[in-house]
């Protein structure tokens, strides 16, 4: 899965690529229409890489989440993000059952859904764990 360089944009709809960057920025393009915009350093940008969701425990970065997403759906498209409240936290539930109702939303699962199946269709989530992670386990195992 490679969404380190995935980008949402507060106030931008969609997701964006994150192609260069320049000295008062950089320029994106977006997933939706291949359009380039330029994105000064003032934009409330977050890397999805970056995000997480609140759990019980503590906290699941969302490529974990998109991971188990497409897991459910090997590898196929998630519940549309335009369905009621109670049938998104269901489903959110059957993916993340410990997910923490108090502080994720009906908005941020949207969110969630809407994302992973903007990266579906571009391929850019699988439900096999990252290259990076599964470099870490057999370096681990070897050491043993």
């Amino acid at each position: 899965m490679s969404i380190e360089r995935i980008l949402a944009i507060s106030g931008k709809p969609g997701l964006y690529a994150l192609k260069l960057q320049t000295r008062t920025g950089f320029v994106a393009e977006s997933l939706i229409d291949g359009k380039r915009i330029t994105v000064g350093l003032r934009s409330n940008v977050s890397l999805l890489s970056e995000i997480s969701i609140y759990t019980y425990e503590g906290e699941v970065r969302l490529a974990e989440v998109f991971r188990a997403i497409a897991e459910k759906e090997d590898n196929g498209p998630a519940l549309s993000h335009k369905e009621d409240n109670a049938k998104l936290e269901s489903y959110f539930r059957e993916v993340l059952p410990q997910f923490d109702e108090d502080r994720v939303y009906a908005s941020d699962i949207k969110k969630v859904l809407n994302w992973y199946n903007m990266l579906q269709a571009k391929g850019l989530v699988s439900k096999d764990a990252p290259a990076e992670v599964e470099a870490t386990t057999e370096e681990t195992a070897t050491e043993e």
